[in-house]
């Protein structure tokens, strides 16, 4: 049934000048086809209160004040890793008494979330330094040169790595029963280390290593090598492809060192041209983001 409130401050004139001119609350009620109980209610508020407007004060009160909501507001900006318990306690210190779960709501209706915190590089001043001379020395170079380089790097591919997440519908205390476990070996199985490159043309080759690649390999090749920055993964589009191969290898789910060989080596080559040539074009996005933030991490 729809409340009282809910109606339009013109419905609830009719109603009561209707009652005024001697109508009863059942032909009132299928007049205007409202509840018999809608119309009680509109006509007593209005004998006690001599009015259809809504009233100030209605609903539920808050139970912070702005000024409590201002300090936490403050508080999760300069701490964002702060607890909702914390914050209790830290009202609690200056006499309001709320719940975490309070909290949590009253800060989530200012836009505020509880989120698992992106894992970054460790980055020193040093580092940051770094990545941001190398952004701004970099930003202004024509595209051409961004297509000219050989993106390379090294990844550790996992037989049952991180990517290999799977879930099981199961009942309540059923978790250790055969089917509802997934048999895992010691160490993780097996890995491998792979060096692949890459370039705005497409994927180029992928080897298996044994050890690093290091700048002495690059240079008995006879290439030019781009000086980098340290701890900037973010830095090397190269990395979205990794993510990119280890996905589609997992869902191929191979069973042992050969097979993880194998899928990775089909799944490489099967990276198409254009995802290479749009991670080489937003290069200079790359660059720009990271001198916006001062030489720090980007979403990259």
């Amino acid at each position: 049934m729809m409340k009282s409130r809910e109606w339009s401050r013109k419905t609830r004139e009719e109603v009561i000048t209707l009652h005024r001119k001697g109508n009863g609350y059942k032909k009132i009620a299928k007049m205007l086809n409202i509840p018999r109980e809608t119309i009680g209610s509109i006509i007593r508020k209005f004998k006690a209160k001599g009015t259809v407007e809504t009233l100030p004060g209605r609903g539920r009160k808050k139970m912070l004040t702005s000024t409590a909501v201002r300090y936490l507001k403050r508080r999760v900006k300069k701490s964002p890793c702060v607890t909702a318990e914390e914050l209790r306690k830290d009202l609690s210190d200056v006499g309001t008494e709320v719940s975490a779960q309070t909290i949590r709501r009253t800060l989530r209706n200012e836009g505020l979330h509880a989120r698992t915190p992106r894992r970054t590089p460790l980055l020193s001043p040093k580092n940051k330094k770094s990545r941001l001379q190398y952004a701004k020395s970099h930003v202004d170079k024509a595209q051409k040169f961004w297509d000219s380089v050989l993106w390379t790097d090294e990844t550790k591919l996992e037989l049952f790595g991180p990517m290999d997440q799977r879930y099981v519908w199961r009942r309540k205390n059923k978790a250790y029963e055969e089917k509802n476990t997934l048999p895992t070996v010691k160490h993780g199985g097996g890995s491998i280390m792979l060096w692949g490159c890459f370039a705005s043309a497409g994927t180029g080759k992928l080897q298996r290593v044994q050890g690093t690649m290091n700048r002495a390999w690059l240079q008995i090749k006879g290439w030019n090598i781009l000086e980098w920055p340290s701890q900037s993964p973010d830095l090397n589009p190269i990395e979205n492809l990794w993510w990119d191969l280890k996905k589609a290898v997992a869902v191929r789910k191979p069973k042992n060192v050969t097979e993880l060989e194998a899928f990775a080596h089909d799944e490489w080559a099967k990276i198409p041209v254009d995802r290479c040539k749009t991670l080489v074009s937003s290069y200079a996005s790359r660059l720009k983001a990271v001198i916006t933030v001062k030489g720090y991490c980007t979403k990259y």
